[in-house]
């Protein structure tokens, strides 16, 4: 969605497309990325119907809602819970904390105890385990993109594939960089060329 940003709060924000006003839940993160009031401003937004009501969330990035949508179809991580994690975390820290088991991370976020930052961390991981490490096809494609299986370019891979990017289209990506920079980097600048902004 793009129009003008017309109001902003902590956790939402307001968008006027065509004389119409759609307010959009959101994390911390994409709003310190939106522009200035009255400014023209893009959203990546995801409908959520409940019996009682319509609620739209917004982000500035794909990668912000692809994340979203990851978290938000795990048992017990709502919508709230979703933004909450994002507020704290960005695309890049969520997918790295899930690659390397770190449930911290996650229990940090307003609403998400520890039991459910386990379930978090355990159900991300399930969805990397196939493309990381010395085993599964991901490694195929890493090797494929021309840069090392193991360390740095492959987590950046798996990262990307947990952000609900294509195997291939992670492993073209990260082949495109230099694999000995720290995987974050690798990742921001992966997200980058994919023509998401942070």
């Amino acid at each position: 969605m793009t129009g003008k940003l017309i109001h902003t709060e902590p956790g939402m924000a307001v968008i006027d497309v065509g004389g119409v006003a759609f307010k959009c839940f959101t994390s911390m993160n994409t709003l310190r990325h939106l522009p200035r009031l009255m400014e023209k401003a893009t959203l990546y937004t995801h409908l959520n119907v409940r019996e009682d009501a319509l609620d739209l969330f917004g982000f500035t990035t794909q990668a912000e809602l692809n994340c979203f949508k990851l978290l938000t179809a795990i048992s017990g991580v709502g919508p709230k819970v979703g933004v909450a994690i994002l507020s704290e975390l960005t695309p890049e820290d969520v997918a790295m904390a899930a690659a390397a088991g770190d449930s911290k991370r996650f229990a940090r976020a307003n609403g998400v105890g520890p039991k459910l930052a386990q379930r978090i961390t355990l159900e991300l991981k399930d969805k990397v385990k196939d493309f990381s490490g010395t085993s599964g096809w991901g490694e195929d494609l890493v090797q494929a993109g021309g840069v090392s299986a193991s360390g740095n370019a492959s987590q950046a891979v798996s990262a990307l594939i947990t952000l609900g990017y294509s195997p291939s289209e992670a492993a073209a990506a990260v082949g495109k960089l230099d694999s000995s920079l720290p995987p974050e980097e690798l990742i921001r600048l992966a997200l980058k060329s994919f023509g998401g902004r942070r």
